[in-house]
């Protein structure tokens, strides 16, 4: 199995090696796009081997010293340590460290601005005075691939304390063990974002029979969550118990805000929004999934 990349006919770029599927943007002088891609592409080629290599230690839940030497499964592990009080591993952040990684390929000279979305998962790269706008599909169970329409978006400025952006969910690539449909988290990196999203979309929850969860490690046997029940299916709820899942994760969300870990966030839950308001440069959020 090798790294392999594609150009879009726009000239954003598609690696993927293993589970690993980026796609990246960038803007600014041509020769400088064209070398700092070349640089990501050669640091994605030692992306997965360096992570695979300390994998067992990734999977295991995040205490005491740091026992990690590569980079990126340092960064994951950093971003988890904070939410240590609960069950969380390094590979909470995984998706969102690596993107992370890739971003700083693109940290130089001629690049105006920069974007690495892994699986959702995106790390922004701006210089002074630019800015991005960020689409967000709230609900996977309504995606129609033949005609994707963002159910909002959010602007992400340079003077922001804002360089990652993840969503996590019951729907998602990663199992949760909560409701949430999605839970998206912006943050000044996207390790933390990442790591947040989880713990936030974990926390969207209720107590309800009718909500049916399993032992991660039934549905996928080398899962890091072992014999945690995850959500597999969630009925449609009555709104209050909805609004209770969401209060629960707002409440969540609100203690990774004060703790500085977190710039802001969106909650879904059966349609139902609930909105974290970032505590600075609400100028900017107005408009968030407008």
């Amino acid at each position: 199995m090798q790294a392999q990349r594609a150009r879009f006919d726009d000239g954003r770029w598609h690696f993927q090696h293993g589970p690993i599927d980026l796609v990246i943007g960038a803007d600014g002088d041509a020769r400088a796009c064209d070398a700092a891609h070349e640089a990501a592409w050669r640091r994605f080629q030692t992306v997965l081997p360096e992570l695979v290599a300390e994998l067992p230690a990734l999977r295991l839940p995040v205490r005491g010293p740091c026992p990690l030497q590569g980079a990126i499964a340092r960064r994951m592990w950093l971003a988890c340590r904070p939410h240590h009080s609960v069950f969380i591993t390094p590979m909470a952040a995984v998706a969102g460290a690596v993107a992370q990684e890739m971003t700083a390929c693109y940290e130089r000279a001629g690049v105006r601005r920069a974007w690495v979305n892994n699986g959702g998962d995106i790390a922004l790269h701006l210089a002074p005075a630019e800015s991005l706008r960020v689409g967000l599909f709230a609900d996977l169970a309504r995606l129609d691939p033949a005609q994707v329409r963002v159910d909002g978006y959010f602007d992400v400025h340079a003077d922001m304390p804002v360089r990652g952006i993840a969503t996590s969910g019951w729907r998602g690539r990663s199992f949760s063990l909560g409701i949430a449909d999605s839970v998206t988290v912006l943050a000044r990196t996207a390790a933390r974002a990442d790591a947040a999203a989880t713990m936030i979309a974990n926390a969207v929850d209720v107590v309800d029979a009718r909500i049916r969860r399993a032992p991660a490690n039934q549905l996928k046997d080398d899962s890091d969550l072992g014999e945690l029940p995850v959500t597999v299916d969630v009925p449609a709820l009555p709104a209050e118990l909805v609004q209770r899942a969401l209060q629960a994760g707002r409440q969540r969300a609100l203690a990774l805000q004060r703790e500085g870990l977190i710039h802001s966030a969106a909650l879904v839950c059966q349609s139902a929004w609930l909105r974290v308001e970032a505590e600075v440069h609400e100028t900017e959020l107005g408009s968030v999934f407008a």
